[in-house]
């Protein structure tokens, strides 16, 4: 399960994503108590969450050019910088007691426009951190591990700094933890050639490039669909806790703390079971069945009234989501050409980040006109739908990324069983 950290690249970037993301999920929380706070408005907290995450869907397809043009080394860092600067001014401006919704959703819209570079570029690095691709899907799964620790831990520390001194705190706590992941990036020993491809084309022709490979292979096409659905009526549930923790369960922000760490924790299994997997056997079954699970961990928690109930819930929500992101990403970065892997990956956070936005302003509207618990079931029922969608998909995936993984020699087994039989009597995902 642990593999992935015989390397020592892998190591330091792990140790100091872990101690930094902390302090991201405790500003995410921070940052939803204090919008609904200071307005008690579901619509706003739609708003402020459509500002962090358009960007990528406006930005990302471009910023996946650069991903693969630059240095993805010295562009992390960068990300990293100005994220924590951001974290300092909302810090700043909340501890003074200047903050307003307009500052919010500037700051929010800055880093989502960091993100934009961080997120593809930080996904297309791994390839960078470890040797053998044989151990790429368990560096993935183990990356999922540490940030679904993170997301267990922050929002429980968040709830408690909110409620014994202000959110403002939490932003500091998070721009300081920022210098975790920089002292760990500027110590790896990374080669130039290996952080971005020699061949330069201009940017018009890479984008290009990089779409028709995306959309013209169905498996890539469907996996990055089927995300982009989740993620649009699904993934928007965590704008709506607040609501959850405050009218619906009668709490405040210990609850929402709570809820959030249940979600967390979900995740955090999925993805330790995902990196106890030995290979990339059965992904495409993984990646029809979570949508599913999602889907039906948000019908149950929108109907719940009972708190210990809707942390279970939760917890099977996150499975179901980050078992689908962890694997839907492992596959992408296991057939993904190396030089096209900034854009793909871009696509790929597109669909996970830049349609989250449209479903954030969605959940907003609906939820100001139908209420937070309708809201949630119909997106629940949406990623049934997409569940079932994908699980027609699977015959025509499975046939066209088999010789793929053959080629590549991720599967180097089956490579030798192809020289000694006319045909395979498993398919390589089944």
């Amino acid at each position: 399960m642990l593999r992935a950290l015989r390397y020592r690249n892998f190591r330091l970037f792990f140790g100091g994503q872990i101690v930094s993301l902390v302090g991201t999920w405790m500003t995410t929380t921070a940052t939803s108590w204090l919008v609904y706070r200071l307005t008690g408005s579901a619509f706003l907290l739609g708003i402020v969450g459509f500002a962090g995450q358009l960007p990528a869907f406006l930005i990302g397809p471009f910023a996946g050019i650069y991903v693969d043009r630059w240095n993805r080394h010295r562009l992390l860092v960068l990300t990293q910088t100005l994220s924590m600067l951001q974290s300092c001014v909302l810090a700043a401006l909340t501890l003074s007691g200047h903050i307003t919704i307009p500052e919010i959703v500037i700051l929010n819209a800055f880093q989502g426009v960091v993100n934009s570079f961080d997120m593809p570029c930080r996904q297309a690095f791994f390839v960078s951190m470890i040797e053998n691709k044989e151990d790429l899907g368990n560096a993935i799964a183990l990356n999922s591990s540490m940030v679904n620790a993170a997301r267990l831990v922050g929002p429980s520390i968040a709830g408690v700094v909110i409620a014994v001194f202000s959110e403002g705190w939490c932003f500091l706590v998070d721009g300081v933890s920022y210098l975790a992941v920089i002292a760990a990036l500027l110590q790896m020993h990374v080669a130039i050639g290996a952080t971005r491809p020699s061949r330069r084309v201009s940017a018009l022709e890479q984008f290009k490039e990089g779409w028709t490979y995306a959309f013209g292979f169905r498996p890539i096409r469907s996996i990055i669909t089927l995300l982009a659905l989740t993620s649009l009526v699904g993934a928007p549930y965590s704008v709506l806790l607040p609501i959850f923790a405050g009218p619906i369960l009668g709490g405040g922000p210990h609850t929402l703390g709570f809820l959030m760490t249940a979600s967390g924790c979900g995740a955090l299994l999925g993805a330790l079971w995902l990196a106890a997997r030995k290979s990339v056997l059965g992904l495409s079954r993984v990646i029809s069945l979570s949508p599913a699970i999602f889907g039906i961990g948000l019908m149950a928690f929108s109907l719940s009234r009972v708190f210990w109930l809707s942390l279970a819930c939760l917890v099977i929500t996150g499975f179901g989501f980050m078992t689908q992101l962890a694997s839907s990403n492992t596959v992408l970065q296991t057939i993904v050409e190396d030089e096209k892997r900034g854009r793909i990956m871009s696509f790929y956070m597109m669909a996970f980040l830049g349609t989250a936005p449209f479903g954030s302003l969605i959940a907003g509207t609906l939820s100001a006109r139908i209420g937070a618990p309708h809201t949630v079931l119909l997106g629940g029922i949406g990623c049934m739908a997409g569940a079932l969608w994908f699980a027609n998909e699977r015959a025509a995936l499975r046939e066209a990324i088999r010789p793929i993984y053959v080629t590549m020699g991720i599967l180097p087994e089956l490579a030798s069983g192809l020289q000694n039989a006319a045909e395979l009597t498993i398919p390589p995902e089944e």
